[in-house]
């Protein structure tokens, strides 16, 4: 119970203080959500996604099985999520968002918190390396799927030219292989911009929550989250184990493989219109009922 009191009161609670400021903000101010999602895409993600990378530890043998632990996950329950949405007969918007909240969990505003606070630094060093892969396979693919939704493949491949995170990830891995150093004069607002992205994002969250209405599909709502609680973490422990992957590096990938679904989601079903109340519902429900399937695993991993 103490450990369960303690993960609500530092992890949960916070994001729904601040998702509590932007839905108020949107009821009393009328508030334009599109606005700020439009801030958070355009000016804050891609200085996260940088940040992240550049100032990031990727070397050696286990940096490299924790981004093969993530690539991995992430496309078994793509296939998962692909294979569960046969039988709800979504259309193809909807079944953009359907593998969005399948796929890409919260591992920058949650995970990390959560990971720090059960298994220490060196496992936080080792969720590091999984949260900036997640990342990038979010900019990348997750703004494929979004893309993909509303737009031919050829323009949805064309559309990730436009979204500034990309080259936050590019100047990045630029910046990683060259072993260039970033002035002070670009790196402190980078790192400004950074500092704001969870914020805002979760505020974003709080302004859809106040939109959101019950979907049409409810239960394809509990199969998406079911997915990310329950089958997620499933997958997670099978990964590391053929993978070899062990100790403090097992602990960090699988909670943040369980984390419930990415608030980053939201922003991409706002900005592709694929969606968006169906994710938003993901989102909230998946982070509501997370503490009932994060708990027991933080206890099996210990």
């Amino acid at each position: 119970m103490n450990v369960l009191f303690s993960i609500f009161v530092s992890d949960i609670l916070p994001v729904f203080l601040i998702a509590g400021a932007g839905f108020l903000i949107a009821r009393r101010l009328q508030a334009s959500v599109k606005t700020l999602s439009h801030v958070s895409f355009y000016a804050l993600t891609p200085c996260l996604a940088f940040k992240m990378l550049a100032t990031s530890k990727m070397t050696g043998p286990e940096a490299g099985r924790m981004v093969l632990m993530a690539v991995l996950v992430t496309a078994t329950m793509g296939l998962l999520a692909r294979v569960a949405a046969i039988p709800l007969g979504l259309n193809r918007a909807e079944l953009s968002a359907f593998l969005l909240v399948s796929m890409f969990s919260n591992g920058g505003n949650y995970g990390l918190p959560v990971v720090m606070f059960a298994f220490g630094a060196e496992a936080l060093a080792h969720g590091t390396v999984y949260f900036v892969t997640s990342a990038i396979l979010t900019y990348t693919f997750g703004v494929l799927i979004a893309a993909a939704g509303k737009r031919s493949m050829t323009r949805a491949i064309a559309g990730i030219a436009r979204v500034p995170a990309v080259y936050g990830v590019a100047a990045a891995a630029l910046v990683l292989v060259t072993g260039l150093s970033v002035p002070a004069a670009l790196m402190r607002p980078v790192g400004l911009l950074s500092d704001a992205a969870l914020p805002v994002m979760i505020l974003v969250l709080g302004m859809q929550l106040e939109r959101a209405t019950i979907p049409d599909r409810p239960w394809t709502v509990v199969v998406a989250v079911g997915l990310s609680l329950v089958a997620a973490p499933i997958v997670a422990l099978a990964l590391a184990s053929l993978l070899q992957v062990s100790g403090s590096a097992r602990q960090a990938s699988v909670i943040l493989a369980s984390m419930p679904v990415a608030v980053i989601t939201t922003i991409l079903a706002l900005e592709f219109d694929v969606a968006p109340v169906f994710v938003t519902s993901a989102v909230f429900l998946s982070t509501i009922l997370s503490p009932l399937t994060l708990t027991p695993l933080l206890a099996y991993l210990r």
